[in-house]
């Protein structure tokens, strides 16, 4: 199949090498409503990454848009630093009412910066502070951000290496595996915290994803969660939970670790929060840990008055009711069972598919099948991402607000995606 690119010129010949999705996706894109992007010659595309789980309620949700016109339109203020402002008032009031006293959560909540990595880097400084020790536990598969303190508890080997420096003061154990006793990750753990030879001082605190997204779509089970609470709370850890891809409803309740029944100590936020994929992070924490003194941790970025509009639009639309997390849980088991189906067409076969809520993966023994599924998937007209240590895992992460009708078309293109790199990759080369 033949497409007609637009030129490509500027963006390789002015632009960082370091670009990345360009690359995978060479189209050139114009416009996005809903779950579909538009590339500049109007060819229209399914979107099943949704920004990396920025964009939970599609592109320029019609509701989400009103509210920052209207903001826009009447010269709202748009920076203001941490300075008080009518609509930061709005939405932290908001934000309590619906998502943190129905939940029965204490937080107190604090604007760290506008991206993800920003939200774990305070966490982490924090927990420091706090406990006054240096180390901090992660999981194997882990992805918590870019700079070098969040980069420091991730795991992907060719993140860590692009640091350029030693990344210390984090400890790796194993994450949560469904095959083994959900007590095996821990035991190791609890040795090295009670053994006085074991060389490890203390972690001030533990950071993990309820479901790892960048990892490979990897499920925590809520009695391994709970295990690891209690272990923190045994041994004088805080628990951090990465929420920054997985929150705001990803996997049908507004904080993957609800489940669980889990109280975190601090919890990030971020990507979906603003509701329209304007930069905002979230870093909440227990009242007993705000501690920090005026100034202490800031940013000039951290005030975002227009993320706040799109913010409290969203939580207001989608989460005074329980409709939305049904909904996105109840096509959670729509997308397993088709996943199921694709599977069992033989020699199509993966080893593994799992997820929970509308985040899927399906991890392929070929390495390399799913970044040729992402390919075809792409001249299909989807779009989709692969995630894992070596790439080996086709990550589908439609919009929560997907249609049925775009949610079956989607698991379509996908299903002949799988089937056609099957074939390609049993046709003996020329």
């Amino acid at each position: 199949m033949t497409f007609a690119h637009s030129n490509q010129d500027v963006f390789e010949t002015l632009e960082s090498e370091v670009r990345s999705y360009l690359r995978d996706w060479p189209a050139i894109f114009d416009r996005a409503a809903g779950s579909r992007l538009y590339d500049e010659n109007g060819r229209p595309y399914l979107d099943f990454f949704a920004g990396a789980g920025a964009l939970n309620y599609g592109h320029n949700n019609p509701v989400l848009k009103r509210a920052l016109l209207d903001y826009l339109d009447k010269d709202g203020v748009t920076h203001a630093l941490d300075m008080s402002t009518v609509a930061k008032r709005t939405f932290l009031e908001t934000f309590r009412e619906i998502v943190l006293e129905p939940r029965e959560l204490p937080y107190k909540v604090m604007f760290p910066g506008p991206a993800g990595t920003n939200a774990v880097e305070a966490a982490l400084k924090l927990a420091r502070k706090v406990k006054g020790r240096e180390s901090v536990v992660f999981f194997t598969n882990a992805f918590h951000g870019m700079s070098l303190g969040s980069l420091a508890v991730t795991g992907n080997a060719f993140k860590r290496a692009g640091a350029g420096v030693p990344l210390v003061h984090a400890t790796p154990m194993p994450f949560d595996d469904p095959l083994e006793d959900r007590a095996a990750g821990f035991s190791w753990l609890e040795r090295l915290l009670e053994g006085g030879g074991s060389g490890l001082d203390t972690p001030a605190a533990v950071i993990v994803e309820a479901v790892q997204g960048e990892g490979g779509i990897n499920v925590a089970r809520a009695e391994w969660l709970r295990d690891l609470a209690e272990l923190c709370r045994r041994s004088d850890m805080l628990l951090i939970v990465d929420d920054i891809q997985m929150g705001c409803g990803r996997t049908g309740a507004f904080f993957s670790f609800e489940e669980s029944g889990v109280t975190p100590d601090i919890v990030t936020l971020s990507k979906s929060i603003s509701g329209y994929g304007l930069p905002m992070a979230l870093t909440l924490f227990r009242p007993e840990l705000d501690v920090w003194e005026p100034g202490e941790h800031n940013g000039t970025f951290r005030g975002f008055n227009p993320a706040f509009v799109t913010a409290t639009a969203a939580l207001e639309e989608y989460w005074r009711d329980g409709g939305l997390e049904k909904q996105t849980l109840a096509r959670g088991e729509e997308i397993g069972q088709a996943l199921d189906a694709v599977a069992a067409e033989g020699p199509a076969r993966a080893p593994g598919i799992r997820g929970r809520g509308l985040a899927w993966g399906v991890e392929f023994a070929d390495t390399s099948r799913a970044s040729r599924v992402r390919t075809r998937a792409f001249e299909l007209g989807l779009l989709l991402e692969t995630s894992g240590p070596d790439g080996e895992v086709a990550k589908l992460f439609p919009p929560l607000t997907v249609s049925d009708e775009e949610l079956e078309e989607g698991i379509a293109l996908f299903a002949r995606a799988v089937r056609e790199t099957e074939s390609s990759s049993r046709t003996p080369r020329r």
